[in-house]
């Protein structure tokens, strides 16, 4: 899986779990550009993530993502094992 498709499918996941129909991420999207995406709603969606792409992340992992391009390479990693 590369990373646009990553992308998209967590573009998909986010307007669910933020119930937002008009968030669009790029790789530079950070928490500060979405206003339903606060420390609660982050839980749901490392969760959904998780579910969706059937992988786990740890603590440090989480804490470490700067932005949504990071997250996507973390998915990428890890999917692509």
């Amino acid at each position: 899986m590369d990373a646009n498709q990553i992308l998209n499918e967590l573009n998909n996941i986010f307007r669910d779990v933020l119930n937002n129909k008009k968030i669009n991420l790029s790789a530079a999207t950070t928490a500060k550009d979405i206003n339903e995406w606060d420390s609660l709603s982050n839980i749901h969606l490392v969760l959904d993530i998780e579910q969706h792409f059937k992988i786990r992340f740890t603590t440090p992992e989480i804490q470490g993502w700067k932005n949504v391009g990071e997250m996507v390479s973390n998915i990428e990693k890890k999917t692509n094992r």
